[in-house]
Order: C-alpha cells, then structure tokens, then sequence
C-alpha cells in the first residue's frame, strides 16, 4: 500500500502547507507535467489519470490547440485581468457558447452571469439569487449532496465531515430532503409533496431546489428522467426556482453537454465550472432564465468574475469539440460503454458490488470506505491514479478524460481489475490469520 513517502521526498509540503491538502496524501509522489491522460512524476513515473482534476480536465491535460491559442495570447500581450469589461476575448467566448452550446439546445432564453472563478461561487451566486427574487429563505437540497466549501454552498451539502469544517458556523435556512434511492424503495418524491404539503411539517415555503443530476462526491447516485421532473413539477408547484446543479456532471460528463439534457426540463439557473475552460482554468458561471436576470449592477460582485485566459481556451475547446455535437456524443458513448465493460468485471469480483452513475461518470460501489482505498491505493502504485466517492468513501470512480484514447483506458480499467484481485486476496489472508 502507498504511503506518505514523507510528502513526496520534499520536506517543505510537510513544513509549510497546511494540514488541510488531501488529494496529495493519496498520490504521494511530485507530479512535474502532464499530456493528455498521463501525468509525469518528477522520477520519471507516469501515471495514468482516471481523476482528470475532479472533471475540471474534461479534455485531458494540455490540449495543443488550447495551449497554443493561450500562448499566442500572451504573446501579444491580450489581456490577462479584465474585472468584468468588455474585452475581445470575453465577447468571442460569448458568442460561441451561444452558438454552439445554447441555440443547438433550444435554450436562447439563458442569460450568463461571470461569478468568481469557482463552482462554489455560481452555487453562491444562485442561491443568492432564488431568495431575492422569491423573498424566501429556504432552500431545499438533497441527502449526499456535495455544492461546495463556502459557507452558503455547505450549508446545502450533506456530508457531515465538511459540514464540520464550519467548525460551528451558520448552516441553516436548507432542508434536506431524500434524493432518488436514498430511503431504498420509498417514494422520495411523494414524500417530498407530502412534506411540503403539510402546514405542519415545519418545512417552510422554499426560494428553491437544487439537485446534481448524478451527485460527484456523493456516491455516483444518478437522478432518472421521471425523478427530475416530479422535482421540477415541485419547484413550480410551490413558486420556488430550480437550480442544477452541473458542475461535475456538466459539460459532457454523463454524455450530452449538460447533465439535464432530454429530461424535460427547464431549470431556472444551471451553475457551470469544473471543465469551462477546457484547460484546467479557474473559471465558472450561473445561466439565468432571462425573466430571473433582476441583480442591479454590481450587486453580485467580484474580483475574478471572468477569466480572459479561460476565455481564451474555453472558446476553443467549444470550437474542437462540440461544434459536431452528434460526434462528440457518439464518441463519449464508446468509451462510455468500454468503461461500463471494464467495471462490470471488477464489481463481479466483489459480493454485492454494483456500478454507480451514467454515461462517463461512473464507478463501483465495492461496500466499504476500507476496501474502496485500498484498491485506489494498490492501483497508484500500479501506475493509475484514481479516487473514491460516496458518503463513506465506499464508491471506486472513475472520472477520465472524455477523449481519453480507448487503449489508454482499457489499460487503467484492467489495473483497477488487479488491484481489485490483490486488494481481495490480502484480505482473505488476513481474515485467514
């Protein structure tokens, strides 16, 4: 098993970064540069990526067309920092993911709102926007629901371990109601109208919901068609706004660009992060049904709302790879179904293993947090960086690059299939002993 090498042989992670660093304590080695699904370590080891930044890699590391679009920008000197102005590269970003992301959709009454650079800031900015627009404080969200790390974002987000990060703070005016398969064969939405149906139910009258189509961090758990719209019937019913939250699921991971397409459903605002900027940019933003777009200037503020970098790479990586959005499809569904293959075998190892998730976000519930480590653990060492997900860690997930070659691919599944085998093995010696 991977140890922590004394924070990857150089003694200054240990002295100066705080406690709170995570996913290096689980790739313990000093990565010093990456192409597309692989990353080098400084030690001349290359690992493949089953991770691809938490799904901010979408398109691998260092896309050449991207990387050579930022570069010539910077060359000539384009504007780095921009506040919200009006800039060249801003308006061609704009453009395209009009063009090629919104129109195609049937969704030209989305307004976009630059938030800061993160998914925790749209969530923030979204939910800041239901309350003013209803005049409610409530806002309902979902058992293993993860939206972020900021104060407003976590007060929506079910895992109690980041939860007590607030260490005491404000995390209220939420409720959290059951998401889909979260009470085994209970209704979850029956419940839910019932719940909010009752005038002593003690649920007040919500500003919103906010749902993740397929929940990232907490377990792979895949809302259906029938489930998403009995919510958006609620929201409606009950004169709060939708929200969905796509920012993991988004931008082509579960197989369209966004996690809600062909549900039938008009979400008032969608947040978008993680991959927008193609390149691994800081970059996010809110859609706003237009009707919604009430902020004043400047009331919903910042610093870095808009990354003109990001818009630079982002625009290209619309361009690349969704202007043929049938093509982009397909391709996602063939590594989708080389991945629903090479999983299949791993759960069939494992009793009462089964896979989790839809389209390329996907993964195996093998039972416990234990197991689940140590198969991600035995697989680094084997060359393949992977991580975990679920409300005790108990879910192996894979989140690839979308144009991960299909070679590259087989060869992670079948070290995640080994260190499966290793993983149970040593057990069996153990429970042996």
């Amino acid at each position: 098993m991977t140890t922590d090498k004394q924070s990857a042989n150089n003694p200054v992670f240990e002295r100066r970064e705080s406690e709170a660093r995570s996913y290096c304590r689980g790739f313990p080695t000093t990565f010093a540069k990456a192409q597309g699904s692989i990353m080098t370590a400084t030690d001349g080891t290359e690992y493949i990526d089953f991770l691809a930044g938490c799904s901010s890699l979408n398109y691998g590391h260092n896309d050449a067309d991207m990387k050579s679009a930022l570069v010539e920008h910077i060359t000539d000197d384009g504007i780095a920092h921009g506040l919200d102005m009006y800039t060249e590269e801003k308006a061609k970003w704009l453009e395209a993911y009009e063009n090629i992301v919104l129109k195609p959709r049937g969704m030209d009454d989305y307004k976009i709102m630059m938030t800061g650079p993160t998914g925790t800031n749209a969530v923030e900015a979204a939910m800041k926007l239901a309350r003013k627009i209803t005049g409610r404080r409530n806002i309902i969200s979902f058992t293993n629901g993860f939206h972020g790390m900021t104060m407003g974002s976590l007060s929506l987000t079910g895992n109690a371990g980041k939860r007590g990060g607030a260490g005491g703070g404000h995390l209220g005016d939420v409720t959290h109601m059951p998401y889909e398969g979260a009470m085994g064969d209970v209704d979850t939405l029956k419940l839910i109208e019932t719940m909010l149906n009752n005038s002593s139910s003690g649920v007040d009258a919500p500003a919103a919901f906010i749902f993740e189509p397929v929940q990232g961090e907490g377990g792979l758990n895949a809302a259906s068609k029938e489930w998403i719209q009995g919510i958006a019937k609620l929201a409606k019913e009950h004169g709060a706004l939708l929200i969905v939250d796509d920012i993991q699921a988004g931008i082509g991971r579960t197989g369209k660009y966004f996690g809600i397409e062909d549900m039938g459903v008009e979400p008032d605002l969608i947040t978008q992060a993680k991959s927008l900027s193609g390149f691994g940019l800081p970059f996010a933003c809110l859609l706003i049904k237009r009707e919604h777009d009430v902020w004043k200037p400047a009331e919903h503020n910042g610093t870095f709302r808009g990354n003109t970098h990001a818009f630079v790479t982002g625009r290209v990586a619309l361009e690349k790879y969704w202007a043929d959005k049938d093509a982009m499809e397909a391709s996602i569904a063939e590594k989708s179904q080389i991945l629903e293959d090479g999983l299949k075998k791993v759960a069939e190892l494992i009793p009462n293993a089964y896979l989790k998730g839809r389209g390329f976000m996907r993964g195996v519930d093998v039972g416990t947090g234990e197991l689940a480590e140590d198969i991600c653990g035995r697989a680094f060492d084997k060359g393949l960086i992977i991580e975990t997900s679920g409300a005790d860690d108990e879910v192996v997930k894979v989140l690839a690059a979308l144009n991960i070659p299909n070679d590259v691919l087989k060869r992670g599944l079948d070290i995640v299939l080994e260190a499966t085998r290793e993983a149970l093995n040593e057990n069996k010696k153990i429970a042996a002993e």
